[in-house]
């Protein structure tokens, strides 16, 4: 396909990565995600419909974005998830499509996933006891998360990660537990230091467990870790191997050592907003445009305006910086 002028922004990054919230709803309430009870949602009639998701990935791939990633929420609890999929998966331009996933329902959807066309599937495993499962996420259902992780395995899924928010005072005694399944189970595992995007504002500083203080525990108990290939410089993790050969652990540690300046993401909400950093103050309305007859140059517009907006980044350690209003839950992980 031709591709238009790229999605460059002031400081020369270009965007090929779109992520796509497709609800804001969720089958368990993590405390660094979403508030415990009394949770509002978006009416389902401001939530975009699948044709309005694939008619904005269209619009993005003719800017050049190839990476589409669909977020929530939880998004399988999204009805038929694998239409979505397979509508998107037909889009000229798109190479790459990844979905990010607590895996509590992924075991029933996992098959239907992989045969409309799913590339990746990261999914959220934060312990291996049931005790602390509960504890972070507020209900039950590790055994569920993996019932999935193994059908994502069985249905030939080849590439599997799994994701652990680190967080000071609970993660340490999952680190080791966590990294030898993904060793035992040809996975790869990714730590990711706690943020605050938490609905509640209990985000402390303190509470961040940084991946260096991980990967010097994994290396007293299982052995010495080198850095990996990285082929892809915009990924937010840095990745590294088993001198031994027998696995990879990832970091994505935007606090301790922030990786804005080679980020290449964009990010759609679920009812349609256009946010070009996981911490904006500001949003840019596809909605509008999608539901109030704007063709696809003002899609277009649109998107290159919010890139060009895009800051150099995040500034969480900045005196100057601003929680987002938005919790995680609500903007798409």
């Amino acid at each position: 396909m031709r591709v238009a002028e790229p999605l460059t922004d002031t400081l020369g990054r270009v965007h090929t990565n779109l992520r796509l919230s497709v609800t804001d709803r969720c089958n368990i309430r993590c405390f660094y995600c979403m508030p415990d009870e009394n949770v509002r949602f978006k009416p389902r009639s401001e939530l975009l419909t699948f044709e309005e998701i694939e008619r904005f990935s269209r619009v993005s791939a003719g800017l050049g974005v190839n990476k589409l990633r669909l977020t929530g929420g939880e998004p399988l609890v999204r009805a038929d998830l694998h239409v979505l999929v397979a509508r998107l998966a037909r889009i000229e331009g798109i190479h790459d499509i990844a979905l990010t996933t607590n895996g509590i329902l992924l075991e029933e959807q996992a098959q239907a996933l992989k045969d409309a066309g799913l590339t990746r599937v990261n999914i959220s495993l934060d312990s291996l006891s049931a005790e602390t499962f509960r504890k972070i996420a507020r209900r039950d259902g590790l055994d569920r998360v993996l019932a999935g992780i193994h059908a994502a395995k069985r249905v030939g899924f080849k590439k599997i990660r799994l994701n652990a928010v680190a967080i000071k005072g609970i993660t340490e005694p999952e680190v080791v537990p966590l990294t030898q399944f993904a060793r035992d189970n040809d996975m790869e595992m990714r730590f990711i230091e706690f943020m605050p995007l938490d609905a509640e504002h209990n985000w402390h500083h303190d509470q961040v467990l940084s991946g260096e203080e991980i990967r010097a525990a994994i290396e007293q108990a299982i052995g010495p870790l080198e850095p990996a290939n990285r082929p892809d410089p915009s990924q937010p993790a840095t990745d590294f191997q088993f001198t031994d050969g027998s696995g990879t652990v990832g970091f994505i540690n935007p606090v301790s050592q922030p990786f804005c300046e080679d980020c290449n993401r964009l990010r759609l909400t679920a009812e349609g907003q256009v946010r070009n950093c996981l911490f904006s103050t500001v949003e840019w309305d596809a909605r509008a445009i999608l539901r109030g007859g704007g063709n696809d140059g003002a899609l277009s517009q649109l998107i290159r305006d919010c890139v060009r907006a895009k800051k150099p980044g995040h500034g969480i350690d900045s005196p100057e910086f601003l929680r987002p209003e938005r919790a995680m839950y609500q903007i798409g992980g």
